[in-house]
């Protein structure tokens, strides 16, 4: 353990991608520093690690790249960068090193790192049971251990050989269990009377591109249907308020969305219903116990090659329908996504959130059970990995 020996304390390296991973190794980063208040990290970060304490060596914007096409322009700088990081960390030799999401990216370096003598962890499970599930052989090569967000994907590891630890998700500790839907209205300039409804059409340039005209378009069509309904669009970015204003200027310029500079947990407590794409955002809304709509659509190659090789394994992708095992808000993908498919499917969600909390109390159960304390899970298997090879296990 020559990070050990050379700084007289424990080292880790960390790589995150984008904001979402950023707010994980921000929360990882501190509960190791309770528990290890030496503890040296360095790796790829963005601003929340760096405040943390992470001794950044790349930004993690760099790695905000997504989909099996839309990767391949991005190529050889990622390479680049993931050989700079494979020679820095070998050198400095890490007691642990943590991928943070970014799989395409994170489990290759892995691989390598491991491969030098490194322990490896990934922290956040790739959604290798619903496509690709051969990719779980590799994931068993690359790391000593995943650490899970979801429940149910620990025993789909066992079944494969690969050990892998439920921690929780660190949202279900950041949202409180009751949401406080009046204080976020007043905060929003809302009433407590009127019909609102959130739309979140992603927080990446290419999901706003996709989806921007018909989450807009969608908002139209009901407004047109809801008398005195307020839509509220909190933006990820200004990079993604930008795109989605020329989206609502083409397809929905008399709709009266409003847009909001962040704010988007704010706007979920508020809503009666959510429009929002697929992926952590869906959960957001779960954990604030909102109705929603899921639709979600990838670039036509990507499309192309799940379809035709089969690569989808699951008949859900949304993760409330994943977590409750069942579809219990609708969701449309690919040439479905059609705003009055969305906008109807908007609309039956109001009439049944008025007349039952069936769904408000099966969201609750699943924050319940997500909300475990994740990051001091994730830190103490991360400190127990490093303990035992310090101790020759």
């Amino acid at each position: 353990m020559a990070g050990s020996a050379v700084h007289g304390g424990l080292t880790v390296g960390i790589v995150a991608g984008e904001a979402s991973g950023d707010n994980l190794g921000a929360a990882l980063i501190e509960a190791l520093r309770e528990r290890a208040p030496g503890v040296r990290v360095v790796g790829v970060a963005g601003p929340r690690m760096r405040a943390a304490g992470c001794e950044a060596l790349a930004d993690a914007d760099e790695l905000a790249v997504m989909g099996l096409t839309e990767i391949l322009r991005h190529l050889p700088r990622l390479f680049a960068l993931r050989r700079r990081l494979r020679e820095t960390l070998v050198a400095m030799r890490p007691d642990v090193f943590v991928g943070i999401d970014s799989p395409e990216f994170n489990l290759g370096l892995a691989r390598q790192l491991k491969g030098a003598g490194l322990r490896t962890v990934q922290y956040v499970s790739p959604q290798v049971w619903a496509w690709r599930q051969g990719r779980v052989r590799t994931i068993g090569q690359s790391v000593d251990l995943v650490l899970c967000l979801l429940p149910f994907e620990p025993p789909f590891y066992a079944e494969h050989g690969v050990k892998a630890l439920f921690v929780g998700h660190p949202l279900a500790d950041r949202f409180p269990l009751h949401p406080d839907r009046d204080g976020a209205r007043r905060s929003l300039g809302l009433g407590p009377g009127d019909t609102v409804l959130a739309v979140l059409p992603g927080s990446r340039l290419g999901e706003v591109s996709r989806l921007g005209e018909d989450f807009a378009a969608a908002a139209s069509w009901l407004a047109a249907r809801v008398p005195g309904l307020r839509v509220i669009a909190p933006m990820a970015s200004p990079r993604v308020r930008a795109r989605f204003e020329e989206a609502v200027a083409r397809a929905a310029p008399a709709a009266g969305i409003q847009l909001l500079d962040g704010q988007s947990r704010e706007a979920l407590a508020a809503a009666d219903v959510v429009l929002v794409a697929s992926g952590t955002a869906t959960l957001e809304t779960l954990l604030s116990k909102r109705p929603m709509v899921v639709a979600y659509r990838v670039g036509a190659t990507t499309a192309f090659l799940l379809r035709t090789f089969g690569l989808l394994k699951v008949d859900n992708v949304a993760q409330p329908n994943l977590l409750l095992g069942e579809r219990v808000v609708p969701e449309f993908l690919q040439d479905a996504v059609r705003p009055e498919a969305l906008g109807a499917a908007l609309r039956a969600q109001l009439a049944t959130a008025r007349r039952d909390d069936a769904l408000q109390r099966r969201f609750l159960a699943v924050h319940e059970a997500l909300r475990q304390g994740g990051a001091a899970r994730a830190a103490d298997a991360i400190l127990g990995l490093a303990a035992s090879d310090r101790a020759g296990e």
